[in-house]
């Protein structure tokens, strides 16, 4: 007898093909206020799930007494409550690997379009304002040889940190669980206190997972450490920082400005001024969004959910036991 599987998000049709030819599904390509009760009523039968960004909490998975295995196209799992997933017994795979360099990417085009004014530059030439040669009004500040800050050394922190090293000379400074020594003789990375590196650092880039410790780790005390010409980068989850103290940090001039893919709620509420201040660059949550990435990760989310429906280990499993060492260290 075929398991059952509720997949809560759009799949390629060749995912989805793979997972009918061994499984029972139940296909939602979103959900939403319309469709929620159906999606509940799915999952009380579920021997699986897949998919990513809906909150599934004790409320909806009690019920599904047959769950075996959440699979979340995701890296992060912040949307779930994982002690409980091990209390009941129920695997938690996610899909860190192939989205990395993707990410990193992002997070680095974020440095660069903050420090060079690009998204604001670029619309002053589509205005038709560009009428003469730029003066001191639209200049921008270097990349190039500047110290960058790392909160988080994980996957996606090392490779933001061997672009911005071995790219553009930059010196970096980080902070984690734990030093992590091939990336210090690598990139001469130094391992120093958050005090010291908000300090020191011309850019601080953000690339932690959300946890109880690391929700609202930045706020106004955070801020007014950093140097007034320093850009802030958030490229991890919007809830590890206080969007007030941000806001106002930016509006009074303590910080130079920021370059952000994520908010503390998304899609951003109409009345948030950080998409409309010129200092700001504010991406809609994209830092894996390219075609052949999103693709890798859900083909790997079947992968992880297909194996642990057949009793194999899934090969990038949460729920089990503790975070891995790196997952611990920073964002994966």
């Amino acid at each position: 007898m075929k398991k059952h599987v509720v997949v809560y998000k759009k799949l390629a049709e060749p995912l989805l093909a793979r997972l009918r030819a061994e499984c029972e599904v139940t296909y939602f390509e979103a959900i939403d206020a319309g469709n929620r009760a159906a999606f509940a009523a799915a999952i009380r039968g579920a021997h699986g799930l897949l998919g990513a960004s809906v909150r599934l909490d004790r409320e909806l998975l009690d019920p599904a007494a047959g769950l075996r295995i959440i699979s979340t196209i995701s890296v992060g799992v912040d949307q779930f409550d994982v002690d409980y997933l091990r209390e009941r017994g129920i695997l938690l795979a996610n899909t860190p690997d192939v989205l990395t360099e993707t990410t990193a990417d992002t997070i680095f085009a974020l440095i660069l379009a903050s420090a060079r004014r690009v998204v604001e530059l670029a619309e002053f030439v589509k205005a038709g304002r560009w009428t003469r040669s730029v003066g001191e009004s639209q200049y921008g500040i270097n990349v190039h040889g500047k110290t960058i800050g790392m909160l988080g050394m994980g996957r996606i922190g090392r490779a933001v940190a061997r672009r911005a090293a071995l790219g553009f000379g930059m010196q970096v400074l980080y902070v984690n669980g734990e030093a992590v020594p091939e990336v210090e003789a690598a990139l001469g990375a130094r391992q120093v206190a958050l005090d010291d590196l908000l300090a020191g650092s011309d850019f601080v880039c953000v690339v932690l997972p959300l946890t109880a410790q690391t929700e609202r780790m930045m706020g106004r005390r955070e801020f007014a450490l950093m140097r007034p010409g320093a850009i802030f980068i958030n490229g991890s989850r919007g809830r590890i920082v206080d969007e007030a103290a941000l806001i106002e940090a930016l509006q009074q001039g303590t910080i130079h400005g920021a370059g952000l893919d994520v908010f503390e709620r998304e899609p951003l509420a109409p009345d948030n001024p950080l998409p409309r201040m010129a200092n700001v660059v504010a991406l809609p949550h994209i830092g894996s969004a390219t075609h052949e990435t999103r693709y890798a990760m859900a083909q790997q989310a079947v992968d992880n959910l297909l194996a642990g429906l057949r009793g194999e280990r899934p090969r990038h499993l949460v729920s089990q036991g503790q975070f891995s060492q790196e997952d611990r260290q920073g964002k994966t």
